[in-house]
């Protein structure tokens, strides 16, 4: 018998917001904002910056808008459900958009520092390196927006939502050996862009 004071699953809070729970739905957001808000605004890149915010609510009113036809699966999470929503969002504003918006590389609307400490396996920089890893961060930045979209999207999933080939392949209705391809090819992009920032991460793991 579960414990009483157990914390409930994201599955849990999506099927008892589905049955009225309003403070369940509260809960959900709270635990998954900032995640869903990084993925949403690194998938459009700095030339949709400014339409973040949007797309990003946009992905929580598909969410609500699936609330009666959620069910969960097991071995699927709601957050992999999520993350897929949120990615077909993003892909839709893209394809609307055309990406023929002036470019913005100076706000893309996160810090990239923690997710490039987060990586490294680094927390707490010296303050004398901080500006270092801001640097690698935002090339990091630039790395992923000459990213082609469809290769930049497989990389956020693996890296955000640390979904598998297998993965990919079932949330982007893809074959096997494509979704596998997309990955590869982001990954060294990445890695070749990346350069000597690349070497200093491995160096300290």
């Amino acid at each position: 018998m579960p414990r009483a004071d157990r914390e409930p699953s994201d599955e849990d809070l999506m099927q008892a917001y589905a049955a009225g729970d309003a403070a369940a739905f509260d809960q959900l957001y709270a635990r998954h904002e900032g995640a869903l808000y990084r993925f949403v605004r690194r998938l459009l890149g700095a030339r949709l910056a400014a339409q973040g915010d949007e797309v990003f609510q946009d992905a929580w009113l598909r969410i609500v808008a699936a609330r009666a036809k959620y069910r969960s699966q097991p071995g699927a999470s709601w957050r992999t459900w999520a993350f897929t929503i949120a990615h077909h969002a993003a892909m839709d504003r893209l394809r609307v958009a055309g990406r023929e918006l002036t470019p913005d590389p100076q706000d893309d609307g996160a810090d990239p520092l923690d997710w490039l400490m987060a990586d490294a396996g680094t927390l707490a920089p010296s303050a004398e390196d901080v500006a270092y890893w801001r640097a690698a961060g935002a090339r990091l930045l630039e790395c992923l927006e000459a990213l082609p979209e469809p290769q930049r999207a497989a990389f956020l999933l693996h890296h955000e939502d640390g979904a598998s080939v297998e993965d990919l392949a079932a949330r982007l209705a893809l074959p096997f050996e494509t979704a596998r391809s997309r990955l590869r090819y982001a990954l060294g992009k990445l890695r070749g862009c990346m350069g000597r920032y690349l070497e200093t991460m491995e160096a300290v793991r």
